[in-house]
C-alpha cells in the first residue's frame, strides 16, 4: 500500500454544507462535472468507468502507467458511486478497511473512520478485507456488506431496503 505513489489527488471536499465541491486534478481520460441535488461530482472515463463522488468524499487514483487507466483508486472517507462497463476496465476501490474488485457493475463504496460499507446495486463485487488472508466474500445485486477491524468473517446480505435508499438518496438515486 505504501510502496504506491498518489499521481492524482482530488476531492478533498469541503464538508461544510454551502461549500462546493472542487477537484484539484482529473485523470488523463476522464471528464468531470458537478451536478446537484444532491451536490456530488461526476467523473466520467473513457476506460469505460463514471464515478460519482458526494462532496465529502476523499479519492485519489494509484500511478498508472502515462494514459493507462488506473488500477486502484484510494477511497479515505465519504461514499461513491461507480458504475463500471462490462468486459471494460475494472480498477479496484482500496480503502483503509477492504478492497472491492469490480466485475462489470453498479454498487456503492462508503468509508468512515471505523467502517467500509459496499453494496451492489447490480453485477457483483468481490470485497476481501484489507491485509486479510480470508477468502473473499462475492456480492450480488442488493447485498451489501460492512467491514470493520475486527476478526470476524465477511459475510455478504441482502441489506434492507430502507438501508440501500439512505445510501443510494445521497447520490439523487
Amino acid at each position: 500500500m505504501t510502496s504506491l505513489r498518489f499521481v492524482f489527488l482530488y476531492g478533498l471536499l469541503a464538508v461544510a454544507a454551502m461549500s462546493t465541491p472542487t477537484m484539484a486534478q482529473v485523470p488523463p481520460n476522464c471528464t468531470v462535472e458537478t451536478v446537484t441535488d444532491p451536490e456530488r461530482q461526476v467523473l466520467s472515463c473513457e476506460f469505460g468507468v463514471v464515478i460519482e463522488m458526494e462532496a465529502a468524499a476523499q479519492m485519489g487514483f494509484a500511478e498508472a502507467e502515462s494514459g493507462a487507466q488506473p488500477g486502484v483508486i484510494d477511497l479515505e472517507r465519504g461514499a461513491v458511486l461507480i458504475e463500471a462497463d462490462k468486459g471494460e476496465a475494472r480498477p479496484q476501490i482500496r480503502t483503509p478497511h477492504a478492497i472491492a474488485a469490480v466485475r462489470g457493475t453498479t454498487y456503492l463504496v462508503d468509508v468512515t473512520a471505523d467502517r467500509t460499507s459496499v453494496f451492489v446495486v447490480e453485477g457483483e463485487v468481490s470485497v476481501l478485507r484489507t491485509g486479510a488472508t480470508e477468502e473473499a466474500v462475492v456480492l450480488g445485486a442488493g447485498d451489501g456488506v460492512d467491514v470493520d477491524a475486527s476478526d470476524e468473517a465477511l459475510e455478504g446480505r441482502t441489506w434492507p431496503a430502507d438501508r440501500a435508499a439512505a445510501l443510494l438518496a445521497r447520490f439523487g438515486r
